[in-house]
């Protein structure tokens, strides 16, 4: 006997204003859009393409060789510094 009345309010919908109808039918397909994306992203995430695995390589070798110059350049600056402070210390002993 649950069932009757469910199916009741089912069968007569409410009176919605036009705005009200038109913000219930956007949510509706925001939720079909929102399925569709996750459908996607599921297939994405269990397959990944080679594309985007050689994509990835390529943005690991670019990273790594800018952390390397990084690294390079602050090592230079570092070196710089101690052999501009070592060299005030020997001028101030003279």
């Amino acid at each position: 006997m649950d069932s009757a009345p469910s199916n009741a309010l089912l069968s007569t919908p409410p009176e919605l204003s036009p705005l009200e109808q038109e913000v219930l039918e956007e949510y509706e397909r925001l939720a079909e859009n929102m399925k569709k994306l996750a459908s996607i992203l599921d297939n994405l995430a269990s397959a990944p393409t080679s594309e985007i695995l050689d994509g990835l390589r390529e943005l690991e070798r670019k990273t790594s060789l800018v952390f390397t110059l990084l690294k390079a350049s602050v090592y230079s600056i570092v070196l710089q510094q101690e052999i501009d402070w070592g060299g005030g210390d020997q001028r101030d002993q003279q």
